[in-house]
C-alpha cells in the first residue's frame, strides 16, 4: 500500500493539520445542519401542527358521556297513545374519588348511607324503598359497568321533596346531579300489547338480541348515537322494529378528566333530541272489540256445548283485521294479554315474568311464548276447511276441472295403492252433485281429495308437492307477510315431510291438514282472495312525525305480488264462500264472503277441534278481511265466527264497511233529536 505521508516530519505535521481542519469543518457543518432541521421542525410543530395537536391533547382529557333521549310515542289511528314517555327527575352521581381502593371504601359506604337516609325521609312513601346494597350497587364503585367519569343513576323518579333537598344541598353531595329523563308508559287498557312490544335495558338487550349485539360490536364515535348501559331500548314488537326511529339522538355531557380517569371541572351539556313518533293503523276501538270478543267467546265455549260438548281447554284466541286495498292492520289481537307497564323500568321481577312467560309474545305472528291451549296447542294450527277456496283456485287454474264441472260427492274419497286410504266428509255427509262453488259451500273433503289432491299428483307426480308449495307461497302461506314486526314465524309446512308419499301429502293438504300458518298469514291470504289476487303487505305504521307533528315519512301501501287468474275462477270461488255461520251474523247488513274451518289436532289421546274462520266484507266491494283462530274451540262457526262479527261491527262503526262511518250517522241523529 502506498504511504500517503512524506518521510519529512514537517510535511507530515502539515498534512495531519490539514486533515484535522477538514474534519472539524465537517463536524461544524453537520451540527449546523442538524440544529437547522430541529429548529424548522419545532417551528412546524408550533405554528402548523400546534392547533391540531392541542385539540388532540384536549380530547384525551375530555370524555363525551351520552345522555339518553326521550323516546318517541306509538300512537293509535285515533290519536290515542299506546306507548309514550314522560319526564321524571333522577339522581345521578359522578364519582369524585377512586372508591375501588380499600382506603376509600368507608367513605363510599358513608355516602350511600347518607343518600339512603334522604330517600327514606323524602321519598314517595308508597314506593318500594331502596336498600343500602342497591344504592352501593348503583354507584358501581368497582367500575364494572362504567368508567370513573360516567355518571351513575342512583334513583329514578325522584319525589318533589327529594329534588328540592338535593338541589338545595349540592355542596354537601359532590358529584351529585338531578337529571331529567323519561319513563315509558303503556295504555292502561292493554291495547295490542304484544304488537306494541316492550323495552329492556340496553345492557341486557345487547347480550341477547342480534340487533343490539351488532350495535355493540360497532365502534360508534358519534356521541349522539352511542348507547348507554342503562338506556331503555325496544325489545319486541313495534318498539324493536322501529327502534332507530323511536330512539332519537343522545345529548352528551363533555366531562374533563384527570390522568386517573376521574371527572374534574364543570361539564358542558348538549341536550338530547327527542325520538320520532310512529302513527299506527291500529284502531283502539276495533282492537278492544277484538280482544273482548275473544275473551267472551273463550268463556262461552267453556259453558255452552258445541257439537254436543263444551270446550274447557280452549284458553287462547287470535284475530287479525286487515284492510283489503291498503294492507293496513286495524286490529291484531293475541289473547290472553297482559299489562306491558310491568316492563316500565326496563326489567321485570321474576314473579311478574312467571305470570306472563307463556303469553308475552304476539300469537298472531309467532307460536312461541304466545299462549297455549289446555292440550298445549300453539297459536299456529292447521287451517282446516279455510284452505278450500285456494284449493279450488289451484284446481281451476291447473285445468283439473272447470267452473261447470259436476262432481258426484259420495261422502268419501279413496286414494293410494288399491285405494287403501280414504277421507270422509265432516259428519260423513253425502252431497251428491257439486260444482266447484258448492264444493266450497258444503266444505266437501271428498271433492278436494279427488279433484285437487289426486289430480295434481296425476299431473305432476311427486313434483305436485312443489306445485302446491308454489301456490301456497304466492298467497302468503309459508312465507313472510312483510309485516313491520320482528320475529315473524313462517309456518310449518307438513306437506314437505318426505316420510309420507307425495299423493298422501297432496290429498291431506287439499282439505287443510298439511300446513300450520299464523293468523296474520291467514288474514293476508283472505285479503288476497278478496282483491282477486293482489297480495298486499300488512302495514302497522302509516306515518312518522317529529316532536312538533311535522311529517317525516308517509308509508304508502305496498303490493307484494299479483296473482293473475281467469276472472271467472275468482267469481266461482268467492260465490262458494257462503258457509252457514248460524246466528253469529244474524242481522248483519252486508253480503259478505266467508269460510269456516275445523282442523283436527291430536292431543291427549284424541283428536281435538280447532276453530278457524276467515271472511271479508262486503262481498262485491271488499273493504276488510278478518281471520280468527280459537285453538280447541270446536267448530269455527261457533267458536271463531262470532269474534269476526264483532270486529266487522266495530270497523263499520269507526270507518264504515260501505265507506260511511256509522258513528258519524249516529252523531248526526243525536244532534237532530237534541235540536
Amino acid at each position: 500500500m502506498k504511504n500517503v505521508y512524506s518521510d519529512d516530519q514537517r510535511e507530515q505535521e502539515i498534512a495531519m493539520q490539514r486533515h484535522f481542519n477538514i474534519r472539524l469543518n465537517m463536524f461544524f457543518f453537520s451540527a449546523f445542519a442538524i440544529f437547522t432541521v430541529i429548529i424548522v421542525r419545532l417551528a412546524i410543530l408550533q405554528f402548523v401542527e400546534g392547533p391540531s395537536l392541542s385539540q388532540q391533547e384536549t380530547s384525551m382529557r375530555v370524555k363525551d358521556v351520552p345522555l339518553p333521549p326521550t323516546r318517541g310515542s306509538i300512537i293509535a289511528d285515533g290519536g290515542e297513545k299506546l306507548a309514550y314517555s314522560t319526564p321524571v327527575q333522577s339522581l345521578y352521581i359522578t364519582l369524585q374519588k377512586d372508591y375501588s381502593k380499600a382506603e376509600n371504601r368507608p367513605e363510599a359506604t358513608a355516602l350511600a348511607e347518607k343518600l339512603k337516609k334522604v330517600f327514606d325521609e323524602n321519598g314517595d312513601p308508597d314506593a318500594t324503598p331502596l336498600t343500602l346494597d342497591k344504592i352501593i350497587e348503583a354507584m358501581d364503585i368497582d367500575y364494572r359497568q362504567n368508567g370513573g367519569f360516567s355518571p351513575r343513576r342512583i334513583k329514578l323518579d325522584l319525589s318533589d321533596a327529594e329534588v328540592a333537598y338535593f338541589l338545595e344541598r349540592k355542596d354537601q353531595f359532590p358529584g351529585i346531579e338531578v337529571v331529567e329523563e323519561s319513563v315509558r308508559h303503556y295504555d292502561k287498557d292493554t291495547v295490542a300489547v304484544q304488537t306494541v312490544g316492550y323495552i329492556k335495558k340496553y345492557k341486557n338487550a345487547s347480550t341477547s338480541l342480534e340487533y343490539y349485539k351488532n350495535l355493540r360490536a360497532q365502534e360508534q364515535t358519534d356521541p349522539a348515537l352511542q348507547y348507554t348501559e342503562a338506556e331503555d331500548v325496544g325489545y319486541d314488537g313495534l318498539e324493536l322494529y322501529y327502534q332507530d326511529v323511536l330512539r332519537g339522538k343522545n345529548g352528551y355531557k363533555s366531562v374533563a378528566i384527570d390522568p386517573r380517569n376521574m371527572a374534574t371541572g364543570i361539564p358542558e351539556v348538549t341536550p338530547p333530541e327527542k325520538g320520532y313518533d310512529i302513527h299506527t293503523s291500529i284502531n283502539k276501538t276495533v282492537q278492544i272489540a277484538a280482544e273482548e270478543a275473544i275473551t267472551y267467546q273463550l268463556d262461552w265455549v267453556h259453558k255452552n256445548p258445541v257439537s254436543g260438548k263444551t270446550h274447557p281447554k280452549a284458553l287462547t284466541g287470535y284475530a287479525v283485521a286487515m284492510e283489503v286495498d291498503t294492507g293496513k292492520v286495524v286490529a291484531m289481537a293475541s289473547m290472553p294479554d297482559y299489562d306491558t307497564n310491568i316492563w316500565q323500568t326496563g326489567s321485570v321481577s321474576s314473579e311478574d315474568y312467571k305470570k306472563i312467560e307463556t303469553n308475552y309474545q304476539n300469537g298472531t305472528i309467532t307460536p312461541f311464548s304466545s299462549g297455549r291451549s289446555g292440550h298445549n296447542f300453539e297459536s299456529t294450527i292447521l287451517l282446516g276447511s279455510t284452505i278450500k277456496p285456494l284449493s279450488v283456485l289451484i284446481g281451476l287454474n291447473e285445468g283439473l276441472f272447470t267452473t261447470s264441472t259436476i262432481y258426484n260427492d259420495r261422502g268419501i274419497a279413496y286414494f293410494g295403492k288399491n285405494d287403501s286410504a280414504s277421507v270422509r266428509n265432516s259428519g260423513s255427509h253425502v252431497y251428491g252433485g257439486l260444482d266447484p262453488a258448492k264444493a266450497i259451500l258444503h266444505s266437501s273433503n271428498a271433492f278436494m281429495v279427488d279433484m285437487v289432491g289426486e289430480k295434481l299428483w296425476n299431473k305432476y307426480g311427486s313434483k305436485g308437492i312443489d306445485k302446491w308449495d308454489e301456490y301456497m307461497k304466492a298467497f302468503g302461506l309459508g312465507v313472510s307477510t312483510g309485516v313491520d314486526l320482528p320475529n315473524e314465524y313462517l309456518g310449518k309446512l307438513e306437506y314437505t315431510n318426505e316420510k309420507e308419499t307425495a299423493l298422501s301429502r297432496l290429498a291431506y293438504a287439499s282439505f287443510g291438514q298439511q300446513g300450520k300458518y299464523t293468523t296474520l298469514q291467514l288474514a293476508q291470504y283472505t285479503a288476497t282472495i278478496a282483491s282477486h289476487g293482489k297480495r298486499m303487505q300488512p302495514q302497522l305504521v302509516k306515518k312518522i312525525t317529529d316532536a312538533d307533528g311535522n311529517v317525516i315519512e308517509e308509508i304508502e301501501p305496498k303490493m307484494l305480488d299479483e296473482i293473475k287468474f281467469d276472472e271467472s275462477y275468482w267469481k266461482e270461488v268467492i260465490s262458494g264462500m257462503s258457509t252457514s255461520v248460524n246466528n253469529a251474523f244474524s242481522g248483519f247488513p252486508y253480503d259478505f264472503a266467508r269460510k269456516t274451518g275445523t282442523s283436527e289436532q291430536w292431543g291427549d289421546g284424541a283428536n281435538r277441534d280447532n276453530g278457524v274462520f276467515i271472511a271479508f266484507a262486503p262481498r262485491d266491494n271488499p273493504k276488510l278481511a278478518v281471520a280468527v283462530v280459537i285453538p280447541e274451540g270446536g267448530f269455527g262457526a261457533y267458536s271463531a265466527a262470532p269474534v269476526a262479527r264483532k270486529i266487522f261491527d266495530a270497523y263499520d262503526q269507526e270507518y264504515g264497511l260501505d265507506g260511511v262511518p256509522k258513528k258519524t250517522l249516529q252523531q248526526k241523529d243525536t244532534t237532530v233529536v237534541g235540536e
